[in-house]
């Protein structure tokens, strides 16, 4: 079996979006669940980028393992910006991604 979900939400400006899907599967006793985020902000400068506040790049990683419970966990956000140009306008593109899977021994059903 497996339960898929995908949002797309985007500003009424189109300056920022956000992409969300969620899957759900039980295979081969494992229970899985999957959870993947993209939001994105695109921001004007000046041409000299004046006054510009670029964040830095940002990594973080998680990993859990539960043998008792038969549980693990996965997690991973990664943060970055970029500049871009487009018709004689800098633009600063701000974007976050994240993972998270969950895997769970499936639950046995007994007859």
């Amino acid at each position: 079996m497996r339960d898929l979900l995908f949002k797309n939400l985007t500003s009424s400006d189109h300056k920022k979006r956000i992409i969300c899907t969620s899957e759900v599967t039980d295979k081969q006793g494992v229970h899985s669940v999957i959870r993947r985020h993209f939001i994105c902000m695109v921001k004007e400068i000046d041409k000299q980028g004046a006054g510009m506040d670029k964040p830095q790049p940002y990594l973080y990683v998680l990993k859990e393992k539960d043998t008792k419970e038969q549980k693990q966990k996965f997690f991973c956000k990664v943060k970055g910006s970029i500049c871009a140009v487009s018709k004689d306008r800098l633009f600063l593109v701000v974007f976050m991604h994240s993972l998270r899977i969950d895997l769970a021994s499936a639950p046995q059903n007994v007859n």
